[in-house]
């Protein structure tokens, strides 16, 4: 009779995974907003026909019928001023209303969500290929290279977060970005990538490096040493399999966390800068209509709740399928 083998620990974690219903639940919302802004090219050009980032302050449209301007005289108060049509609820005639400009909110939405998610998943990419060097640096090798790089963390970690990416952002946007042949231009979605990507580096490395402390010590690894096993080959083959649990628990969290400090630093005007368009600098633009067209600050905010929900509830997901114990260990 065959020996049967039995499912490896990876294996395992899926079925897990797959066992789990907030984690369904969760991927199909992720996905289907994902989707949503991927087809906004596909929406303003074959649906609506107006371009979300050309100001319509004059511009009028049909609603069953009936010609309506974009922007129509303000009735309330003093009068003074205009207020932009709200919600038709029609996919092909600014579902969302207009803005303070004219623009349709549905395709400066979806188009939006495109550079936030954008820069959420590359400030998450960079962060953890950031964390990944530097903690199992420090960890594996210890001495005089894992007290500069703890250093160097701990000095990172001393900013609040927001602080340093706002302190980054303002000097950043001043005069761009340029060493040797690489420049970015103030207007660069690369600069808010960098800059996000950069200052939770020590949330995630510091992790690393406790699990790559522990490994440094396991037998395995000791037995590799005595062999004479080359350090790289140690790091390749026993260390960093070992610590991608961790880093693929902390992939959605930190891109949550990504989309919102891009949102918050856009929203502050010094993240993505015009002509492009986020979820941050949308609710921006709506905030002198919030009593009166309170849609154009709803639509973004509510896409990124939903989206930050999506991701914690799929990290949540993942460590429990991962390491079913670590909630009975924090507790």
């Amino acid at each position: 009779m065959g020996t049967v083998r039995a499912p490896g620990p990876w294996r395992v974690a899926m079925a897990r995974l797959a066992r789990n219903p907030s984690a369904w639940a969760a991927s199909a919302l992720l996905l289907a907003i994902v989707s949503l802004c991927l087809m906004a090219p596909l929406y303003v050009e074959h649906v609506t026909g107006v371009d979300p980032f050309q100001s319509n302050i004059e511009g009028t449209v049909a609603i069953y019928g009936q010609v309506r301007n974009l922007l129509e005289p303000n009735t309330e108060g003093l009068g003074i001023g205009s207020t932009p049509i709200g919600p038709t609820w029609n996919p092909a005639l600014y579902f969302l209303g207009a803005d303070a400009q004219g623009r349709d909110v549905a395709g400066r939405l979806l188009y939006g969500g495109r550079n936030s998610l954008l820069i959420g998943a590359a400030a998450t990419v960079i962060t953890l290929a950031l964390a990944c060097f530097v903690g199992i640096a420090a960890g594996y090798f210890g001495g005089v290279t894992d007290t500069i790089i703890s250093r160097g963390l701990d000095v990172l970690w001393a900013f609040p977060v927001y602080l340093l990416a706002i302190s980054l952002s303002i000097v950043l946007l001043s005069g761009g970005f340029e060493i040797g042949p690489f420049t970015l231009t103030a207007g660069s979605l690369w600069l808010p990538i960098w800059i996000v990507g950069i200052v939770y580096v020590p949330y995630v490395a510091r992790p690393i490096r406790g699990r790559v402390l522990t490994l440094r010590e396991s037998e395995f690894v000791l037995a590799s040493i005595c062999l004479g096993v080359p350090p790289h080959r140690i790091l390749l083959r026993d260390i960093l399999p070992n610590v991608a649990t961790t880093v693929i628990v902390f992939a959605p969290l930190m891109m949550a966390l990504s989309v919102l400090a891009e949102s918050a630093l856009s929203f502050l005007s010094i993240g993505v800068q015009p002509p492009e368009a986020s979820w941050g600098t949308i609710i921006q633009d709506g905030l002198e209509l919030l009593y009166s067209r309170p849609t154009v600050v709803l639509a973004p905010g509510v896409a990124l709740g939903l989206t930050v929900l999506a991701l914690n509830v799929l990290g949540e997901a993942l460590r429990e399928a991962i390491d079913p114990r670590a909630k009975l260990r924090v507790a």
